[in-house]
């Protein structure tokens, strides 16, 4: 009877090599997931303010993550610029996709709000040029948007949105709250379209947060729920000061689960 022939015993010298195979592979991984957080970190500092305006009756903080998956990079931005008359512009959005040309189409973007809100007063009609020049760029992508602009000398706050999340808003008594007041498509999809203007005056203390979908939305989690949790936060921490409060309301999508990038900017006033 011929016996059963067992399978050659792997020697030590091969267990070794393959251990050492699997080393380099899972550092060469580790290397290359360090290298897409610099490049994540490196893109953040250059296409976002290092710094907000802060003008007498308003102060500003903004907050950012990058995304959990692709790139570890995304769309979403903040800004804040002072403008040639002497009030102070804000817009926070989110481009297209998780990937270097979104984020390069981010910082055009962005560049194209200063430019249009240095020469245009009415936000409304920034977002109007800014979608007409975005589809000129033929870049196949398109962007959300939040634009503010604050006059300090009479204490209004004029914004209109494209195809964005609505601002929350709280009052000096912490009573906080959001409302789908009217807006626009997103910017790059349909040529010729008209951004309607929110007008609010700022009579005594509060804060106006504005977020991206990263912050509010996630898997199996509704961004009006997340809406709810940003205007509890403002509820329970409005009196906090603006950097904190950017740093809380950031977290935020910590509860939602999300995978993607995410931006917070903080508009404190009175």
């Amino acid at each position: 009877m011929t016996g059963r022939r067992h399978p050659a015993r792997r020697s030590a010298d091969d267990l070794l090599t393959e251990l050492g195979r699997l080393t380099a592979s899972a550092l060469e991984q580790a290397e290359l997931q360090k290298a897409r957080v610099e490049l994540a970190e490196a893109l953040q500092r250059e296409l976002l303010p290092s710094a907000l305006p802060q003008v007498p009756g308003l102060g500003a903080a903004a907050r950012y993550a990058p995304a959990r998956n692709g790139l570890s990079i995304g769309g979403d931005w903040y800004d804040g610029f002072l403008l040639p008359d002497g009030s102070v512009a804000f817009s926070l959005g989110d481009v297209q996709g998780h990937d270097v040309e979104a984020a390069a189409v981010m910082g055009q973007v962005r560049v194209g709000l200063r430019a249009l809100a240095s020469t245009v007063a009415d936000p409304g009609e920034v977002l109007s040029r800014a979608n007409d020049l975005l589809i000129s760029m033929a870049v196949r992508r398109f962007a959300t948007c939040v634009f503010l602009r604050y006059d300090p000398a009479t204490g209004e706050l004029w914004h209109a949105r494209a195809g964005h999340v609505p601002p929350v808003w709280a009052d000096a008594d912490g009573a906080a709250h959001h409302h789908d007041d009217e807006g626009g498509p997103p910017l790059g999809v349909l040529p010729g379209q008209r951004y309607p203007v929110n007008r609010h005056r700022l009579t005594g203390p509060g804060v106006v947060a504005l977020v991206t979908d990263g912050v509010v939305e996630g898997p199996q989690f509704p961004i009006e729920a997340g809406l709810d949790r940003v205007a509890a936060v403002l509820h329970e921490r409005g009196r906090a000061a603006p950097e904190d409060l950017a740093t809380e309301l950031l977290a935020v999508a910590e509860l939602t689960g999300h995978t993607d990038d995410a931006a917070v900017l903080v508009l404190r006033h009175g």
